[in-house]
């Protein structure tokens, strides 16, 4: 599942390719574009269509929701977009790189990188993608330092430069969870228009946009004289991170993660300590624990599959710390965790 703004078609009504005409006048936000493949827009006119897999759009935020298996889509310059997943994990790339999206993170990607979207993702597993149209987040931002009484006055300024966010696996946070979680519990119910996403999408810039702000103070408190130092440096830790979120069923090391980082391991194990708090390796131990605690959730794999699947090499170091960690054998957690099915 991708999108991209469509870029060659000015100034012409909505068009929908497979989708069928959505009335000019209608509050609806909702377009079927195939049967696992719906999109949903904030605009009456705009401009939707399918094409290899890539839902392109103008003149519109668009929301894209995937149920199953999707073909993969060819590399395209993206805008800037989120996208999280529920009941599994879904794999994109970005610039070349694998990133792996599931129930626990959410990924923002900005305006310009090189995306696309693989058939690599679990079964069960729903895709939402959020696609903001180039320049709402700038007006957003614009809107959000502007004294008030200068608003009235810079309504036809020119907009900021593109703003960009760290593009990164975000963890989900306080913050920007509960606007993306409202926007999953809508599709689900069927009751959004286009008036609500409008609102909606301004919420969760506004959202992101704190976050961002966060961001901007971990950097901060990098070592390093220059602004510029920190900033690579927080770029080359969050590529390692996300390279180990994405790679939590392979064999990794600390010379491998510091090398996707362009560090030495010991300068790299030091920084990666001071922002995240912990380790690569403690980070890797938890992360895929609480990989194997959703796997054995969500699915019907053996515990030693599922010991494989996260990156372990052995079942019995897997259960003594997966014991050491939840208080339970991945056996009782399964038992304990899942609610009971009733005999007929």
């Amino acid at each position: 599942m991708a999108v991209r703004g469509h870029e060659d078609v000015k100034n012409r009504p909505m068009e929908l390719v497979a989708a069928g005409q959505l009335p000019a006048g209608s509050l609806e936000a909702h377009i079927q574009l195939d049967a696992d493949l719906a999109a949903y827009v904030d605009r009456p006119n705009c401009l939707l269509f399918l094409e290899e897999g890539i839902v392109r759009f103008e003149n519109t935020n668009v929301i894209v929701h995937s149920r199953e298996h999707g073909e993969a889509s060819t590399e395209h310059v993206g805008p800037l977009s989120v996208t999280f997943a529920t009941g599994g994990r879904s794999v994109s790339t970005v610039d070349g790189r694998r990133m792996a999206i599931d129930d626990d993170s959410y990924l923002v990607t900005n305006l310009g990188q090189k995306v696309s979207s693989t058939p690599d993702r679990d079964p069960d597993s729903e895709v939402f993608l959020v696609g903001f149209w180039p320049g709402f987040a700038e007006d957003v931002l614009r809107s959000l330092i502007t004294p008030e009484d200068q608003l009235l006055d810079e309504l036809k300024a020119p907009r900021f430069q593109p703003i960009e966010f760290v593009p990164q696996l975000y963890r989900h946070d306080e913050l920007v969870t509960p606007i993306l979680e409202q926007l999953r519990i809508a599709i689900h119910c069927g009751v959004m228009t286009r008036g609500w996403l409008e609102e909606w999408n301004h919420r969760l810039l506004q959202r992101l946009l704190l976050a961002h702000r966060q961001v901007v103070l971990d950097i901060s408190s990098l070592p390093g004289a220059r602004a510029a130092t920190r900033s690579e440096y927080y770029l080359r830790l969050s590529r390692a991170r996300d390279f180990m979120e994405s790679h939590l069923d392979g064999t990794l090391d600390l010379k491998r993660i510091a090398g996707e980082a362009c560090m030495s391991p010991h300068h790299f194990l030091r920084l990666f300590k001071q922002v995240y708090g912990e380790t690569p390796h403690q980070y890797l131990t938890r992360r895929r624990i609480e990989r194997a605690q959703r796997l054995l959730l969500q699915t019907e794999l053996q515990v030693t599959d599922i010991c494989f699947a996260v990156g372990f090499e052995s079942l019995g170091s897997f259960s003594w710390l997966f014991r050491k960690r939840v208080g339970l054998s991945p056996d009782q957690f399964r038992k304990m965790a899942r609610p009971p099915r009733f005999m007929r």
